[in-house]
């Protein structure tokens, strides 16, 4: 199975992947370096608000509300 991560790389070389990953056993894989620097601003404030907002997000009044939005035309 083929996945791509996204990672950084510092300048002593060590690599940082963006995401935690598990593997079975070692394998290869190959680096693409880019040209352009890595995009450092994270939106906080959604971040912090998403737990807040998932309360109401995941309740079946919201599904309800949302529901004509699915239906296949």
């Amino acid at each position: 199975m083929v996945r791509i991560l996204e990672a950084t790389i510092d300048l002593k070389g060590n690599i940082k992947l963006s995401e935690p990953i598990k593997l079975s056993s070692s394998c290869r894989a190959l680096v693409t370096i880019l040209d352009e620097e890595p995009l450092i601003h994270v939106n906080e404030e959604a971040l912090l608000s998403e737990t807040a907002l998932a309360e109401d997000w995941n309740r079946p009044e919201e599904d309800e509300a949302w529901q004509h939005f699915q239906k296949a035309r």
